[in-house]
């Protein structure tokens, strides 16, 4: 008998989330194993209901899931949704890790609680190494409200780690795909290069600072990590541990900006706009991810090109739809 995987997702309606959802009941399609999906969060791809700010509702949420993992999504994502409303970001992102790991200690002691952090974590480190790519051992120095909560539910899951809980944290780097919203720049400049395709708007992009680097992630590489991590035999050494799930690769965003032109075939002004702009931009920002290979046999698959076609064909259906 194949061992039974009761899979415990929060934040299961969101971006991540969905494609975390497709990636498990693909695998419980296909491979002889015993699985439930469970989804925590808003929305109707969520089967349980719970505000993990809250820690009797967290407590019944566990209780009532009794899950083998916990693949913990939820969170105030978006970086300037967490700038604008700190309180909540700290209660969700920060509050909210703590009750669910509390809870799974006390009611699933044996769960796996896994864990998506952040690369934001890392901060102000990315500027003092000067674009050398961090490994997991570099400092957590966040520079803003969203890094800042994932760092320190990062530090308490590391803690906790200590006490029994069997928690890997993952610190993604940029992860885009098919169904981000516009609040993240590849779907922003998608979105517009679709209107502009659609004539629904000049053809004029508005951008933000356009010469920082990033490593850029597919979802749906992402997911696969998490989804192993829940289901495979895991060496003992695994659990409590951080792993950076990066490219190692950082493109400039004016690059990711030129690509999605150059495959919508536009000829396009481009303007920037100080909306856009942060106040503590990182040049460059990339990540060592030897360990996540080491560990999980993990490593990026999807082609960066491919990802910007994918989710530029994705925001010309949104269009179109409207």
């Amino acid at each position: 008998m194949p061992r039974e995987h009761r899979i415990l997702i929060t934040g299961a309606s969101g971006f991540v989330g969905a494609w975390l959802v497709r990636e498990l009941e693909s695998r419980r399609l296909l491979g002889d194993i015993d699985l439930t999906v469970l989804t925590a969060g808003h929305g109707e791809a969520s089967a349980l209901t719970a505000d993990i700010s809250d820690k009797g509702q967290t407590m019944a949420l566990i209780g009532a899931s009794r899950p083998s993992a916990v693949i913990h999504l939820a969170a105030i994502a978006a970086p300037a949704d967490a700038r604008n409303a700190p309180d909540r970001a700290w209660d969700v992102n920060f509050r909210g890790t703590m009750n669910l790991a509390y809870a799974t200690m006390e009611l699933a002691p044996n769960a796996r609680f896994i864990f998506a952090g952040s690369s934001e974590s890392y901060g102000a480190s990315f500027i003092e190494r000067a674009g050398v790519p961090v490994d997991e051992d570099t400092a957590l120095k966040p520079m803003g409200v969203y890094g800042a909560t994932k760092a320190a539910a990062d530090i308490l899951l590391g803690q906790l780690a200590y006490e029994g809980l069997k928690t890997i944290r993952f610190r993604p780097f940029n992860h885009t795909g098919p169904g981000q919203t516009d609040a993240y720049v590849v779907p922003a400049f998608a979105k517009q290069i679709a209107e502009i395709v659609a004539g629904l708007r000049a053809p004029t992009l508005s951008v933000g600072n356009l010469s920082g680097f990033r490593d850029f992630l597919d979802v749906r590489d992402v997911v696969r990590v998490y989804a192993d991590a829940a289901l495979s035999s895991l060496r003992p050494n695994v659990v409590g541990k951080a792993f950076n799930l990066s490219s190692g690769r950082p493109t400039q965003i004016r690059e990711i900006l030129d690509i999605l032109i150059e495959l919508s075939k536009l000829q396009v002004d481009i303007e920037i706009d100080p909306q856009r702009l942060r106040s503590s931009e990182v040049p460059i920002a990339s990540g060592r991810n030897e360990a996540a290979l080491e560990a999980f046999g993990w490593k990026p698959q999807i082609e960066l090109r491919d990802t910007l076609n994918d989710v530029l064909a994705e925001w010309h259906l949104r269009v179109k739809s409207r």
